[in-house]
């Protein structure tokens, strides 16, 4: 090949597809279309944001509360003035399972909210301190390992737990564990690395290296975390409610419905699917973004288009 010759190969396709000569993508382009080509992730995406607006126009589209008694109207299975029927004592069950539905994901917001902040704030020190604080905050983490979680939180669910927020909290209180381990981990990689030390070396102090330079890059898979424990709290509700020992009636959430129907599984089984249907589906999405997510913002997943 003379010098005048020119590579087919050479073409401008192949250096753009190489990065040379082309526009370099951000991190989050980068990221966001890896999240779009994982089609689970993007169909539980979907089903949950679908979830989320129904479950704040249902009720909105009947006159009836989630407490209103009608006599006249009890036990009635499903018709046009009642689409899921009505419950013994004459309450509208449409109303009351997208209802019990928005209080669960009532819960699962107040747990990623409150467990997202315990468990960031204890595994970025005990990752970046280290010494005694991380032998006090890994103790503490052991320690709640130990425990059996579920005993705690029905002791807790008795005494704390009839009511949504409450019983968010006290979900927190024992799933922030699984954030601060991740948080921990990040920090221990990255407190040394050059960025950091340079922030350091120019004067930066502890909290504006946190805050500034450590949080932003580890944000990715503290909202993988944070989807998970969602997830997670949604089941856990909904098992100490079916068992009595959470959100007490009239509040309807997704597990005490089931619990006020498991009688009725063999006469009229729809009281129990469709909440407990919505219940797993909600769960399910939950962890498709989350494995969407973990696979977007991990390098070693990313694949290459030809």
């Amino acid at each position: 090949m003379t010098a005048t010759e020119t590579d087919p190969t050479d073409g401008p396709d192949v250096a753009q597809a190489e990065g040379i000569g082309g526009q370099s993508k951000s991190f989050g382009r980068q990221t966001m279309e890896n999240f779009l080509r994982h089609k689970l992730a993007l169909a539980g995406l979907v089903i949950f944001v679908m979830i989320v607006v129904v479950t704040f126009l249902a009720p909105r589209l009947t006159s009836y509360s989630y407490d209103e008694i009608n006599a006249a109207d009890r036990a009635q299975g499903p018709s046009v003035d009642h689409l899921f029927g009505t419950d013994e004592l004459g309450r509208d069950l449409w109303v009351r399972i997208w209802d019990g539905t928005y209080q669960s994901l009532r819960i699962a917001l107040v747990v990623a909210l409150v467990s997202t902040g315990i468990g960031g704030f204890l595994g970025a020190m005990a990752g970046y301190f280290g010494r005694w604080t991380d032998v006090l905050v890994t103790q503490l983490i052991n320690l709640l390992l130990v425990v059996p979680g579920i005993v705690v939180l029905a002791v807790a669910g008795i005494k704390w737990g009839s009511k949504p927020f409450t019983m968010g909290v006290l979900l927190a209180c024992l799933l922030w564990i699984r954030i601060a381990r991740v948080v921990r981990a990040q920090f221990l990689s990255l407190k040394e690395s050059e960025y950091v030390q340079a922030a350091r070396a120019l004067g930066a102090g502890s909290p504006r290296i946190i805050v500034r330079h450590l949080l932003p890059a580890v944000m990715g898979p503290m909202l993988v975390e944070v989807t998970l424990v969602a997830s997670l709290a949604i089941g856990l509700e909904a098992t100490l409610s079916f068992l009595g020992l959470g959100v007490q009636p009239p509040v309807p959430t997704l597990g005490n419905i089931i619990n006020e129907f498991k009688g009725a599984l063999d006469s009229r089984p729809s009281r129990v699917l469709i909440p407990g249907g919505i219940l797993v589906t909600i769960a399910l999405s939950l962890n498709f973004i989350g494995d969407g997510l973990r696979d977007a913002l991990d390098p070693k997943s990313k694949k290459v288009r030809a």
